[in-house]
C-alpha cells in the first residue's frame, strides 16, 4: 500500500487532540450567545423585574396618590392586611369562584371534546360553536349575559317564568350573583380547554382501541379504561392553568357586578384596585397585592407537587 493511500485512509484525529498540520484543536468559545440574550433580558429586566421591586419597595411604604410625601413603614401595610377582614372576604369570594368555575370548565371541556372526537355530525360548526365564545372580548360577552341576566325581559328569567317559577336576581341576590358570574365565565373560557382535550384526543394511540374491540371491550370500558387515564396529563394541565387563571379574575366581575350587591362577588384584585385608586393608598394595595402572590404562588407549588406525585 503506497504512502498516499495510508495518508487517506487514516482516521480523523480525536475530539480535543490536535488538529492536521500539529497545530491544537479550535474550541468553540463560551458566551457567543449573549448578543442575542441580551436585547430579551433588557427588556424583561424593565417591565418585569424593576416593576416587582418597586412594587415590593412601594409595599413598604404609605405611598399615597393623595399624598406627596412618603415614609418608610415596614411591614405595617402586611400586619393591616393580614388584620384586614375585607380583605379575607375577598379572598374567600375569590377562592369560592375558583372552585364554582374551574371543576365544570374541566368537566365541560371534556365532554365537549369527547362529543366531537367521536365523529359527531358536522364536526367544523360544534367546534366553531365550542371555541367562538373564546374569541370574543371580556366587555362583548359581559354585554350579552347582563341581558341574559336582566331582571324583567332577560332570557333566563323568560325561560323560569314559561316553566312556572319566579323571577331571579341573577346579579342582585347575594346567594346567586357569583354563580351566575361563574356560568358566564364557564360558557366564556370552555373553548380554550377544549382544543387542549381535543387535541389529546386525536394524538392517542388506534391501536389501544383496536386491541380493546377485539377483547370485546364496549365504548363506556374503552372510555373509562383507555381514553381517561391516557387524559391524566392533559387534565393536570388543563386544572393547574384554570385554577390559576380563575384566581385572578376581575374583568367580568368588574364590569357586571363591581364587586356587588354588598360586596358578595369582590374578588382580592378588585380590592387592590378599589384600595388603590379609589382609596389612594398605593402602599396598602401593594402589600395586599404581594399577599395574594404568595398564596398563588403556595397553589401553584402544591399543584405541581401533587400532579407529579400522581404520574
Amino acid at each position: 500500500m503506497s504512502t498516499t493511500a495510508s495518508l487517506d485512509t487514516a482516521p480523523p484525529p480525536a475530539a480535543g487532540g490536535p488538529a492536521r498540520g500539529g497545530g491544537p484543536a479550535r474550541r468553540p468559545r463560551r458566551g457567543r450567545g449573549w448578543p442575542f440574550v441580551l436585547p430579551f433580558l433588557l427588556v424583561f429586566a424593565a417591565f418585569m423585574v424593576w416593576p416587582i421591586v418597586q412594587g415590593v419597595w412601594m409595599s413598604l411604604t404609605d405611598k399615597s396618590l393623595a399624598l406627596r410625601d412618603t415614609s418608610f413603614v415596614g411591614l405595617d401595610n402586611y400586619t393591616e392586611a393580614l388584620s384586614d377582614p375585607d380583605v379575607w372576604s375577598s379572598l374567600g369570594n375569590t377562592l369560592f369562584f375558583t372552585v364554582a368555575s374551574s371543576i365544570p370548565l374541566v368537566l365541560v371541556a371534556l365532554v365537549m371534546a369527547l362529543l366531537v372526537h367521536t365523529g359527531l355530525a358536522g364536526q367544523w360548526v360544534w367546534r366553531l360553536a365550542f371555541f367562538a365564545p373564546y374569541l370574543m372580548p371580556v366587555t362583548v360577552v359581559t354585554m350579552i349575559w347582563s341581558w341574559i341576566y336582566q331582571p324583567d325581559l332577560g332570557l333566563a328569567n323568560q325561560v323560569l317564568d314559561k316553566a312556572g317559577i319566579g323571577p331571579v336576581g341573577w346579579l342582585s341576590d347575594e346567594n346567586v350573583a357569583m354563580w351566575a358570574i361563574a356560568a358566564l365565565t364557564v360558557w366564556w373560557t370552555a373553548g380554550f380547554n377544549f382544543l387542549l382535550y381535543l387535541s389529546a384526543l386525536q394524538a392517542l394511540p388506534e391501536t389501544l382501541y383496536e386491541a380493546s374491540s377485539l377483547d370485546g371491550a364496549g365504548a363506556w370500558r374503552r372510555l373509562w379504561s383507555i381514553t381517561l387515564p391516557q387524559l391524566r396529563r392533559t387534565t393536570a394541565l388543563v386544572g393547574m392553568l384554570q385554577i390559576l387563571a380563575s384566581l385572578k379574575v376581575f374583568d367580568q366581575i368588574y364590569i357586571l357586578t363591581k364587586g356587588g350587591p354588598n360586596g358578595s362577588t369582590r374578588p382580592v384584585l378588585e380590592y387592590v384596585y378599589d384600595v388603590g385608586f379609589t382609596g389612594y393608598r398605593l402602599g396598602y394595595a401593594s402589600a395586599i397585592s404581594y399577599v395574594f402572590f404568595a398564596i398563588v404562588i403556595i397553589v401553584s407549588l402544591a399543584q405541581l407537587r401533587f400532579f407529579r406525585q400522581e404520574d
